[in-house]
């Protein structure tokens, strides 16, 4: 087995530089890839390393993000593409502002992404536990905020018992 690690934001960590962790009886070797140390043009050339091309050594991260979305625009495949486009807006994330990103990189294409799907029901059902927790402090029963919310009354029992004890 081969272990890798990758950092993906250049640091003056001195840890970016070691290729070995040893505890008593255990070892392990592995290879140390710095981003921002890598040619951009390793990343331009391969769909799947697109993402991380704003991560690596360059002079315009804005410019660089460009250029990925140009080339994903020519990948036909339209799910592939929007994967790629969420997976560039994640990394380019640590680098760059969130309007740049926005700008760049095509809203409805990220939106087409099972991640940014993902991303967005986590959010959704964050949202409405927030909501009953709130109502449920606020003394509404436990029927009414499962009927107002959509969850069952299991999970807002289970959310009232979590309350409580966090305020124990």
């Amino acid at each position: 087995m081969h272990q890798v690690v990758i950092y993906l934001t250049e640091t003056k960590s001195e840890l970016v530089y070691e290729t070995t962790f040893k505890i008593e009886n255990l070892q392990h070797e592995f290879t140390v890839i710095r981003l921002w140390e890598q040619s951009t043009e390793i990343f331009l050339r391969t769909p799947g390393l697109l993402p991380f091309a704003v991560s690596s050594k360059l002079n315009d991260k804005t410019d660089t993000l460009q250029q990925v979305a140009n080339q994903v625009e020519g990948i036909s495949d339209r799910r592939m593409q929007s994967n790629i486009i969420a997976s560039a807006a994640i990394l380019a994330g640590l680098v760059l502002k969130e309007e740049i990103i926005q700008r760049l990189l095509r809203k409805h294409m990220m939106r087409e992404s099972v991640i940014y799907q993902l991303i967005k029901i986590e959010g959704r059902e964050e949202g409405i536990q927030l909501v009953a927790v709130n109502l449920l402090k606020e003394g509404i029963s436990v029927e009414v905020v499962a009927k107002v919310t959509g969850l069952t009354l299991e999970q807002v029992q289970s959310l009232q018992d979590i309350n409580v004890e966090n305020q124990e």
